[in-house]
């Protein structure tokens, strides 16, 4: 079995998009060679938007803040979409800051704790919902829908104890809560059987997290 490790660490470097009213996007990661470091960056809105130093977010209503502070993607869940699309797809393509080998990104548990690294310790909340400017990135017809039919939505991160990452650091989990409730699972269950979220209010959540199930469910 591979050791799971960071395969790389991507930043933003921002571009022009009509996907949203915003008119710029840091969905474009590019990858960087150097340590970065990861910090919990405040509330969604009024904090500094991305967990690592030196990324950026502009549609700050929707992305970033301390629930969504740095977004995981598997290389193996890449490897599957490109046999899908039927084309090549480069590691950050999907927007994450960490792209990932030999880790179960989406059978994470909600809530699950990984060590990076030295010292850098973050907990999974949650899948990616995708958004109109991820269908304008990725140039796919009903990329949107396509997406949001398969459990590969990748997973945010909390930072729990900052520190740096950098390519080639090993994960490690550290923790999984005894609920099993799984990124993939959850993240189905939002988008396609929303009242399963129900269930999920008697867990050991996150108060953010059962906020956000609470207004999906209207209650």
């Amino acid at each position: 079995m591979t050791a799971a490790t960071v395969l790389q660490v991507n930043l933003a470097v921002p571009e022009k998009t009509d996907a949203k009213r915003v008119g710029t996007t840091g969905i474009n990661k590019q990858p960087v060679d150097h340590p970065v470091e990861v910090r919990a960056p405040g509330p969604k809105t009024t904090g500094l938007h991305s967990g690592l130093v030196g990324d950026q977010i502009f549609d700050i209503d929707n992305h970033g803040g301390n629930d969504q502070a740095v977004y995981v993607y598997a290389r193996e869940d890449y490897d599957w979409w490109e046999g899908e699309l039927d084309r090549k797809l480069t590691n950050g393509l999907f927007g994450e800051n960490l792209t990932t080998e030999g880790l179960d990104v989406n059978g994470a548990f909600l809530g699950e704790t990984w060590k990076i690294g030295d010292e850098l310790i973050l907990a999974t909340t949650f899948g990616r919902i995708p958004c109109a400017t991820f269908q304008w990135k990725m140039g796919e017809p009903r990329w949107v829908k396509r997406f949001g039919a398969e459990r590969k939505p990748g997973a945010y991160l909390r930072v729990v104890q900052p520190g740096f990452v950098q390519a080639g650091d090993r994960v490690e989990i550290l923790d999984r809560p005894s609920h099993g409730v799984t990124i993939a699972e959850s993240y189905h269950s939002w988008l396609h059987e929303p009242e399963e979220l129900r269930a999920y209010l008697d867990l050991d959540l996150p108060d953010t997290l059962k906020n956000d199930f609470r207004s999906r469910l209207r209650i």
